[in-house]
């Protein structure tokens, strides 16, 4: 009998059958235990998602299992997998403990990148989000309005106006996993309007108003951080996910690209972290494209807001 924890979770560390080597850990419940043991490949459960994923859905490296042990008190699951595609961790590395912790509290990266997360996640180069961005009407208002946006909430990062302005306090009191875990609530409400699940008013209103917050919250991360627009052009990225269509992955896919995002912003890297605002940018795009409303609506929805508040002209 598994003991699954009060939030009904079971931690499950996963190892490579043939060298031993530990690739990850995740959580599981019940239905993703379940489904792990009927399909033979690993799925997980999101913390951050409320939902089961199915690892490598998107990527193509899946682990398939190879045995399940149980330890002494029955509250945790060892896995041992056969790791396909040689990776096992998102941002690239044969194991998710790619990093060695020095004794000044830095890391050493100990491993070889096997592949770039920003080719299989689909986040492009910038040459070729640039090629994208010069095919789309859109992009010229939607990088004026976005720049608008990110400078306005740098000028509220930088000057406390905290009584005036509740996005002023929470640049000044708010850390950077309160917000990842607004974004985190954010993305999977867009990606509900799109699935129905989730209904305001009416799907295209819908679209607007939560890509409206998704972005919100990316471009508050992004302010958090001190990222200069210019590294993270979230005009050309969501761009690009509006350019590639009503292209609609099962749930597992969706949930998958959305934990990507995540994790990734909530890297040390920076190159890390600009892949993670492409990704949560293109996410919007897609949705855009989804839903058949212009990927410029959500950034003139918070303009709008802000000139009826007074605080833009």
């Amino acid at each position: 009998m598994l003991k699954f924890d009060r939030q009904g979770l079971i931690p499950a560390v996963i190892q490579d059958d043939a060298t031993g080597e530990v690739l990850m850990v995740a959580f599981m419940n019940e239905e993703a235990f379940e489904r792990t043991r009927q399909t033979g490949q690993a799925h997980f459960f999101s913390r951050s998602r409320n939902a089961i994923w199915h690892k490598g859905e998107r990527s193509g490296n899946v682990q398939e299992v190879r045995a399940i042990f149980v330890n002494c008190e029955e509250n945790s699951l060892l896995i041992r997998v056969l790791q396909h595609g040689d990776a096992a961790c998102h941002m690239g590395y044969r194991s998710c403990y790619y990093r060695r912790l020095l004794p000044d509290d830095s890391y050493e990266i100990v491993a070889e990148r096997v592949f770039d997360p920003q080719t299989v996640y689909g986040n492009g180069g910038a040459s070729e989000k640039k090629d994208v961005g010069a095919r789309s009407p859109f992009i010229e208002p939607l990088e004026t309005a976005l720049r608008q946006l990110y400078n306005f909430y740098l000028y509220l990062k930088d000057h406390d106006l905290s009584e005036e302005s509740n996005t002023s306090r929470l640049l000044q009191e708010r850390s950077l996993t309160y917000l990842l875990a607004r974004l985190a609530d954010e993305l999977e409400e867009l990606a509900e309007v799109q699935s129905g699940e989730h209904v305001h008013t009416g799907r295209q209103p819908d679209t607007i108003l939560e890509g409206s917050q998704v972005q919100y919250w990316l471009l508050l991360v992004a302010t958090t951080l001190n990222l200069p627009y210019d590294d993270f052009s979230p005009h050309l990225a969501l761009i690009k996910g509006y350019n590639a269509g009503a292209i609609r992955g099962d749930t597992g896919s969706e949930i998958e690209q959305q934990q990507n995002c995540l994790d990734l912003l909530a890297s040390n890297e920076h190159s890390l972290i600009v892949q993670g605002m492409e990704l949560g940018f293109a996410l919007v795009g897609n949705a855009c494209a989804q839903a058949g409303v212009s990927p410029l609506e959500p950034a003139e929805y918070d303009l709008e807001q802000m000139r009826r508040k007074g605080l833009i002209g």
